[in-house]
């Protein structure tokens, strides 16, 4: 094994572990996050309805964790299949919406085959990827997507990395990378994404769910052949 192989291991590893030891808190808390999201859900919608102007409906939430954000497209009229790297977050998105598709995998190396889906969600789950593994999600994501599809991402802006060892009285080992715009559309253009969409808001510090960052959204469209 290379030192590289070595390291990616380790990384996903950790982050599997992490979520795996938090999957049920985490779950429980972020549940009804949409309700009080409003930005979220009208992104989601026009994401939605751009892919099904495309002609078909299928669609990959690439770290779906418990899966919320797939049923909620799936309502939106979408045929969704969620991916997430922690089992334990897969068990609990298919007990939660047994109608569902729901794998374990990694974003680094989608179990698709090429060309298998119209839109891809990635919401804050490459916040979790190191800058030298994007290249290698980005090209995955254009691998299993079709010309002329839809990717939506969410993430959280700025330009640092944030390590957390504790999250809710558990023991974590995550890394939380903050990066701009700019930055992520800098990763994703050697790989035929074209943007479409950018909408940057400041983060909501009140409620049930308060944020200490700006919040990015990129929607980008795969190049038609």
């Amino acid at each position: 094994m290379t030192d590289e192989a070595h390291e990616t291991s380790t990384h996903e590893s950790s982050t599997r572990d992490s979520y795996d030891a938090i999957a049920q808190t985490y779950t429980e808390w972020i549940a009804d996050e949409l309700t009080a999201k409003p930005h979220d859900r009208a992104v989601l919608g026009a994401f939605s309805e751009l892919v099904l102007g495309t002609g078909s409906a299928e669609v990959l939430d690439m770290g779906c964790g418990p899966g919320r954000i797939t049923s909620f497209l799936a309502a939106l009229g979408l045929e969704p299949r969620g991916l997430d790297l922690s089992p334990a977050m897969v068990e609990l998105a298919r007990g939660l919406y047994p109608t569902l598709p729901f794998d374990v995998g990694s974003m680094t190396a989608l179990p698709y085959a090429d060309d298998s889906f119209s839109g891809l969600v990635a919401w804050y789950s490459t916040i979790h990827i190191p800058d030298e593994e994007l290249s290698t999600v980005f090209a995955e994501a254009a691998r299993v997507l079709r010309p002329g599809g839809w990717f939506q991402l969410a993430f959280q802006l700025g330009d640092r990395v944030d390590h957390f060892s504790d999250l809710a009285g558990f023991d974590v080992d995550l890394d939380f990378h903050r990066r701009s715009i700019d930055d992520v559309l800098t990763a994703l253009a050697p790989h035929g994404f074209v943007p479409a969409t950018r909408l940057e808001r400041e983060p909501d510090r009140a409620g049930r769910f308060p944020e200490t960052t700006g919040q990015g959204y990129l929607l980008v469209r795969k190049a038609s052949l």
